[in-house]
This record gives C-alpha cells, sequence and structure tokens, in this order.
C-alpha cells in the first residue's frame, strides 16, 4: 500500500499546470497563406496561456481520490471472500487511485489541447488537427 501511495504522489507531482500547452502546438495548414510568424508566435503563445487555465494536476487529484475509494470498496468485497479485507481495500484503493490520476490528468492535457486548437482557429488559422 505505501508503495502504491508513493508511486501516486510521485505521479502528481510530476505533471503541472503549464508544461503541456506551452509545448503543444496544433498541425496549421501553411499552403496558400502568408504567415506573419511574430504575429503568429504570439497568437500560439495566448491560446496556450488560455489553456494553462486547466491544470492536469487538480484532475488528477480528483480523479485519484474518486479511483481510491472505489478501488478500496472494491477490494474490500473482492477481500471479504479471503478474510484479508483490509490488504484488499489497500491494494484496491493504490490501483485505483493511480488509475484515477492518470485518466485525470490525460482527460485535462486533451482539454488543454482543444482550447489551444479553438483558439487558434478563432484566430483564422487553418487547424488541420
Amino acid at each position: 500500500m505505501k508503495k502504491l501511495t508513493s508511486i501516486l504522489f510521485v505521479f502528481i507531482f510530476l505533471i503541472s499546470c503549464a508544461p503541456v500547452p506551452q509545448s503543444y502546438e496544433p498541425i496549421i495548414d501553411m499552403r496558400g497563406t502568408s504567415i506573419d510568424w511574430a504575429q503568429y508566435a504570439q497568437d500560439l503563445h495566448e491560446c496556450q496561456e488560455y489553456a494553462a487555465r486547466i491544470c492536469p494536476t487538480d484532475q488528477a487529484v480528483g480523479e485519484a481520490l474518486a479511483g481510491a475509494a472505489f478501488g478500496a470498496a472494491l477490494g474490500a468485497i473482492l477481500g471479504s471472500g479471503t478474510g484479508n479485507v483490509g490488504e484488499w481495500a489497500g491494494i484496491g484503493a493504490g490501483s485505483g487511485g493511480l488509475s484515477g490520476a492518470a485518466h485525470g490528468a490525460g482527460s485535462a492535457i486533451e482539454e488543454q489541447k482543444r482550447i489551444i486548437r479553438n483558439c487558434m482557429r478563432g484566430r483564422g488559422y487553418k487547424v488541420l488537427e
């Protein structure tokens, strides 16, 4: 249980609110248009700033807690037949927490990318993805 909890905290620590939108650049159709590269860079930066308002860590923590609760309950039910309710509940909580954290962070990162794509479309760029 302690190992799984430690892994969960390390995972949550490693993801942060800004890196994904700061490094993500949507695929833009540049053909047939003249691009002002300084304006493009400014537009992309501003769109990335909007996306940074979505924090993967917040969603990872929320879904980790929900996953841990569900995993603990399921583990306790499965463990009741073996007489090791606490051990099974701990294993369920740890694995449910890790799964929830990964899902929450992944969902937030996809939301950040969607915000950047929509923002760039709104500024007149032809976003291909």
